[in-house]
């Protein structure tokens, strides 16, 4: 059976985040390093307050995400897909082997800083649900002001981003035509569409001087839905993705297609496995969130077993 460990994105996080991972040896490492890689505490940055920041929430995921792997690899448990949902990219990038942890670490805090730096105020997104993409595109199509599609997380579960007074026209309109909710998310950046092309840029400068290898895990864009195995093209994916459409619903039906059958969501929350059960009909999509790391473990012996 063919597994995908999946990564959340900005939204997911939960005051105490990295405090609340299992207390083991190889998550104090993991860390340990990342403080090392930025010279400072980093689990100062999971209480409420520093969540405020979009460096501090965009760094505990990707800490939180690669500290839980590792702990279920030491435990003999190995990917065959990774993906990550914006940020959660970076994790499934380390994940796969293919970008150092501590190089992750100083990208994703330059990402943070770049992003909450270009839209200090004013800017977010909202998800709108119960309504297709067709009918969120026009209502965007007729918007004033700055307003673009930025996720497609399921057929009817779309992501806006823009201006707070363009997506507040959007969310009232989506309303009339039957949305079932249209709702601001904590959210204070424009994150996957062209307002971010500028910081996406800055970014990519950053990342010529970082070595990228070939994933040892498939790893599939969220951008594209697509296999990367080029390093070229996985430095792009990863510098760009801030200012790309995320599709996870096509990146959820191509693990699928490809022959995954067990989906595994990493720290923290559970949405992306909600999302993923609307796929995963015939399989099975679990989160490592609340459940207990032996049973966790026995979980993933028995389905990995079973189609042996």
């Amino acid at each position: 059976m063919s597994t995908l460990w999946v990564f959340p994105g900005q939204g997911a996080q939960q005051p105490g985040m990295l405090h609340a991972l299992p207390d083991a040896p190889v998550v104090r490492v993991c860390i340990e390093q990342a403080s090392a890689a930025l010279d400072e505490d980093v689990r100062l940055l999971d209480s409420a307050e520093a969540l405020q920041s979009t460096r501090a929430v965009q760094l505990c995921l990707l800490i939180a995400g690669v500290a839980a792997s590792r702990l279920l690899i030491e435990r003999g448990h190995h990917p065959d897909y990774v993906a990550g949902l914006s940020i959660g990219a970076y994790a499934a990038a380390v994940v796969a082997g293919a970008l150092e942890f501590a190089d992750a670490v100083r990208l994703v805090a330059l990402r943070g800083e770049l992003m909450q730096r270009a839209y200090p105020s004013g800017y977010g997104m909202t998800a709108i649900l119960g309504l297709d993409q067709a009918s969120v595109e026009r209502l965007l199509a007729e918007a004033e002001g700055p307003v673009y599609l930025g996720n497609i997380n399921a057929e009817t579960q779309l992501v806006i981003a823009g201006s707070d007074a363009a997506m507040a026209a959007v969310a009232e309109r989506a309303r009339t035509l039957g949305a079932g909710m249209a709702k601001r998310l904590a959210m204070s950046v424009p994150s996957h569409c062209e307002l971010l092309d500028a910081p996406a840029r800055e970014l990519a400068e950053a990342f010529a001087g970082v070595e990228l290898r070939t994933p040892q895990a498939r790893y599939l864009s969220s951008s594209s839905a697509r296999l990367i195995r080029d390093p070229g093209t996985l430095r792009d994916d990863l510098a760009y993705n801030m200012s790309r459409v995320v599709d996870w619903q096509a990146t959820l039906v191509t693990a699928y297609e490809r022959g995954v059958r067990l989906h595994l969501e990493l720290p923290p929350g559970g949405v992306l496995t909600g999302l993923a059960r609307r796929v995963f009909d015939a399989g099975q999509a679990i989160a490592f969130e609340g459940a207990r790391l032996d049973t966790l473990d026995a979980m993933l012996r028995q389905e990995v077993s079973r189609d042996r």
